[in-house]
């Protein structure tokens, strides 16, 4: 095997480094493109590398126009620059201190009306005009590197990966009690103000109660975890909804209806186009590849990158993209970005896969703080980088689960898992009087998973369903 050598560099922290590297190609292929801006401002491109854009150009438009609505009558329009949906199945909804609102699929999937979208649009453009952000703009907003729940690291580890977020996927502004509260109260003036029923936000509360209680010790953020709950809040904003229909001399819209047909087809869940793991293997369908990931590792997936970390905490492996036209060019580009010492490379072929391993140090002001073990591997004209990082005195446990998991990088060709399919939510019809039990049953939702569907309808299972109402299930 042909050996090359590279040039010494100055030592930084390993993942915080790795998310440029993703600039040059996107694991997930066709990603929806970044939508027009609205009012001037495009979404924060660090957001869409790594969770991707929906495509849904009937509900980013319907995002689009309500927002624009509500930032026209709010206290600060110019404040309120734009309206993104990311494709995460992560419950949340935030603003940046740039003034703009983000939505993930997941949350517009558990809105049961219009009513609760607009109340939670409210909050976020309360955040903005009250400029609750920019109070503390020096906290990231979000996570720079690893994504990984910051539990999985040693503190040794944690150190070198510098993880922005202790939470899976959005590392977002923490509020404390006040700003939520002038938040809450923006959103039931915002949201009113544009004909909407703003006690329905507060019931929505409800509806993520339920789905942290049943996550149970689940790292999936939901929108409660960067934005603080309380008993009282649910309290607070029905009297404030209350005083605000009173107001509004009227009834106040709810569109359960509407807003139910609008998210018909919506993807639910983890989409398993951007890779999913499966019996000990990361698959990729539409990138066509797979290798077998440590037994008994953590993984969180992007659609950036694919990370996965040893559980006490002692090493991690991330797949990412990698820049350059040839092996040699990407090779000496992640030598560089990631400011390795003393590398040493060989080229190898990895089932028909051209491909390069490096091994190098990084050097901190204490000394040697990381050893890596990369694999490069071209598919045609992508390359992947394959990085594993421990510490010195634990290379030689780890470097041979790195290299199995490199080595078993092959060409996927089971139909099965090339063929696989997001769940989608799909609306129906109750033909007669029944319960959401009943009707859930009947659709062949499995007994375990009813209450789940329960939630995601904002109901208990055993409310009842009259005639000719809508209701969510979800299938391929």
């Amino acid at each position: 095997m042909q050996s090359t050598r590279f040039r010494r560099l100055s030592a930084v922290a390993l993942l915080t480094a790795l998310l440029p590297l993703t600039s040059a190609v996107s694991l997930a292929p066709g990603s929806a493109k970044v939508p027009a801006p609205v009012q001037g401002a495009q979404p924060d491109p660090q957001i869409v590398a790594q969770f991707g854009l929906l495509d849904n150009a009937k509900l980013q438009s319907y995002i689009d126009t309500k927002g624009m609505q509500m930032g026209k009558i709010s206290d600060r329009p110019a404040d309120v620059k734009g309206f993104t949906i990311v494709d995460s199945p992560v419950i949340n909804a935030f603003a940046t201190p740039d003034g703009h609102v983000y939505f993930t699929r997941g949350i517009m999937a558990h809105f049961n009306n219009e009513a609760q979208f607009a109340g939670v649009l409210g909050h976020e453009i309360g955040h903005i005009t009250a400029r609750h952000g920019q109070k503390q703009q020096t906290r990231s907003t979000v996570a720079s590197g690893a994504i990984l729940l910051g539990s999985i690291f040693s503190k040794r580890i944690a150190s070198i990966a510098q993880p922005a977020s202790q939470v899976v996927g959005l590392g977002l502004l923490k509020y404390g009690r006040d700003d939520e509260n002038e938040s809450d109260q923006l959103g039931v003036k915002y949201s009113s103000k544009i004909g909407y029923d703003p006690a329905s936000m507060a019931d929505f509360f409800l509806t993520l109660q339920r789905t942290e209680q049943s996550n149970g010790a689940s790292p999936i953020p939901t929108f409660l975890s960067s934005h603080p709950n309380s008993a009282d809040r649910y309290q607070n904003v029905k009297k404030l909804a209350q005083q605000a229909e009173q107001q509004a001399g009227r009834q106040l819209a709810v569109n359960r209806e509407q807003y139910l047909r609008l998210i018909e087809g919506l993807p639910y869940g983890e989409d398993p186009r951007q890779g999913f793991v499966e019996a000990g293997t990361f698959y990729h369908p539409d990138l066509k590849f797979k290798f077998p990931i440590p037994s008994g590792w953590k993984s969180q997936n992007s659609p950036s990158q694919f990370q996965m970390g040893e559980p006490n905490g002692k090493a991690i492996l991330v797949l990412l993209p990698a820049p350059g036209n040839s092996l040699d060019a990407a090779a000496e580009a992640l030598v560089k970005q990631l400011s390795l010492q003393s590398p040493q490379a060989q080229r190898t072929t990895i089932n028909s896969f051209p491909a390069i391993a490096i091994q190098a140090d990084q050097v901190g002001q204490q000394g040697v703080s990381a050893r890596t073990l990369t694999y490069l591997i071209q598919d045609g004209q992508t390359i992947y980088a394959l990085v594993g990082l421990t510490s010195p005195t634990d290379f030689n446990t780890y470097a041979p689960q790195f290299q199995r998991s490199a080595q078993g990088f092959a060409r996927l060709t089971d139909a099965s898992k090339l063929n696989r399919q997001p769940e989608k939510i799909r609306i129906k019809t109750a033909a007669k009087a029944t319960t959401l039990a009943q009707a859930l049953a009947a659709n062949g939702i499995p007994a375990a998973r009813r209450e789940e569907l329960a939630i995601l309808n904002g109901m208990k299972l055993n409310d009842p369903l009259s005639a000719g109402s809508l209701y969510k299930v979800v299938g391929k």
